[in-house]
């Protein structure tokens, strides 16, 4: 997967890494990009093109331990009190890369943002069925 940056990165071993696993990585954000320090990526070796919408459930739950793992030690070692877990799947979904990808954001006092990771708008789309329903297994 030559043309997916995080590919690309796992390949030529070029990232910032936080943490190298077998099924999954973490690493850091390009200098500037950060939310808030500490703000993580983690991401399955293999590629995802649509994210959790095709992620084999083994690579899923790697990334997610993972995730988990890093989450806690923001909160013990960084001094966040919580984190969001951010993520876009899908090509309707506003994804900057075609690979599944989270970002583990920790949130600090002060940080004035409530909303995060929330959008600020809603959607104007309407459904005709039964949301429920059509949800449910």
């Amino acid at each position: 997967m030559d043309a997916c940056v995080f590919c690309g990165l796992i390949s030529a071993d070029s990232a910032r890494w936080i943490a190298k696993e077998s099924a999954a990585v973490a690493f850091l954000p390009l200098p500037g990009e950060e939310i808030a320090p500490g703000h993580t990526l983690v991401v399955p070796r293999r590629h995802t093109a649509a994210g959790v919408l095709d992620v084999q459930a083994a690579d899923l739950a790697e990334v997610m331990d993972l995730a988990q793992r890093i989450a806690q030690k923001m909160v013990q070692r960084l001094g966040a009190t919580g984190v969001c877990l951010l993520n876009a799947s899908g090509p309707g979904s506003g994804r900057s890369v075609d690979h599944l990808h989270f970002h583990v954001v920790p949130r600090y006092p002060g940080d004035g943002d409530d909303s995060l990771p929330w959008p600020s708008g809603r959607s104007v789309h309407r459904l005709t069925g039964d949301v429920q329903r059509l949800l449910s297994t």
